[in-house]
């Protein structure tokens, strides 16, 4: 198989705001993808990262808060409880942060990279990681919960990033 690279897509990367696609069947791209994306997650001291963050249109995550690596397939939250504001930061909007509302705590399935399914209960930072991660694979970003005066604040911030990620050439 061949080596793939993968590099984090910016801000205005039009990949960011596709929905990726499930993913039907488990092959050894996939696994391949899913430790590239951990490695790249922990070169650029992420704690989460999404397919569609590398400029892959697939539904994939990694998460890692500290306390061990998470490669999921698929993932879908299929319960949420509570609630919690934290400021977050994203990979793919670097230097910029907005305080997000999420679930406290929540319930998601996915597949692990070996295809069997899973269920994860997960609360505070990485039940606030998993949904923050899922969210890219639906084309949503951590700006898209900006307060009209955060955007005004981070708009020159976006721009640059814009110009960026058109200017990037694309890998895949």
């Amino acid at each position: 198989m061949e080596k793939i690279t993968l590099k984090i897509r910016v801000y205005g990367d039009p990949v960011l705001r596709k929905r990726a696609a499930l993913i039907k069947r488990v092959t050894p791209r996939h696994i391949e993808i899913l430790s590239q994306m951990a490695q790249l997650m922990y070169d650029n001291s992420g704690i989460g990262l999404a397919a569609p963050q590398v400029g892959i249109s697939e539904s994939m995550i990694v998460v890692d808060i500290g306390n061990g690596l998470y490669k999921l397939i698929n993932p879908k939250i299929i319960k949420k409880e509570g609630f919690q504001a934290m400021e977050e930061g994203c990979l793919s909007v670097p230097g910029v942060s907005i305080k997000v509302r999420r679930a406290k705590k929540i319930t998601l399935q996915a597949l692990d990279e070996s295809g069997k399914p899973l269920v994860i209960e997960a609360q505070d930072l990485l039940a606030c990681v998993f949904q923050h991660e899922i969210e890219h694979l639906k084309g949503k970003m951590i700006v898209d919960y900006a307060t009209f005066l955060r955007k005004i604040r981070i708009k020159k911030k976006l721009e640059e990033l814009k110009k960026k990620a058109k200017d990037e050439p694309r890998l895949l």
